[in-house]
């Protein structure tokens, strides 16, 4: 991301909650409206979220695969599944974090995404984290 992209991303406003704590995994989640990779007439709305990832456990974790269900608003849906997350598979041992941004495209100014992630304790057993929905939305389009 360059300087201008990074300044663009930042003067956006944003939306920011924690969704969940599963697992002894808490999930943080920022998400924002990038005006400057978005066209309306191109019906091209480019969102970027900031995912925090905490384990709160006694026990490491490594995060092995994401899957992500991303809604537009006209229940348009589209599925992104793969290993880590932007080429990660972060270890996080008790009470670390990690914190990646990613982005995605609607073809409307409002949307959602959930999914969940799996995960890998030190000895071996998987999970998952379910991250329940959260909202991608160009603000200046809610009234």
């Amino acid at each position: 991301m360059t300087s201008k992209e990074q300044q663009s991303l930042s003067s956006q406003p944003h939306n920011q909650e924690t969704l969940t704590e599963d697992n002894n995994i808490e999930i943080h989640v920022a998400t924002k409206y990038v005006a400057n990779q978005s066209s309306e007439s191109n019906k091209r709305f480019a969102f970027a979220y900031t995912i925090t990832i905490k384990n709160s456990g006694a026990d490491t974790a490594q995060l092995i695969s994401r899957s992500w269900l991303v809604n537009d608003a006209n229940e348009k849906t589209h599925q992104v599944e793969g290993d880590g997350v932007v080429g990660k598979q972060p270890v996080l041992e008790p009470g670390k974090q990690f914190s990646y941004t990613s982005g995605t495209v609607l073809s409307t100014p409002v949307g959602s995404m959930q999914g969940y992630y799996l995960m890998k304790k030190s000895d071996g057993e998987e999970f998952k984290v379910r991250i329940p929905p959260f909202r991608l939305a160009d603000l200046s389009k809610l009234h």
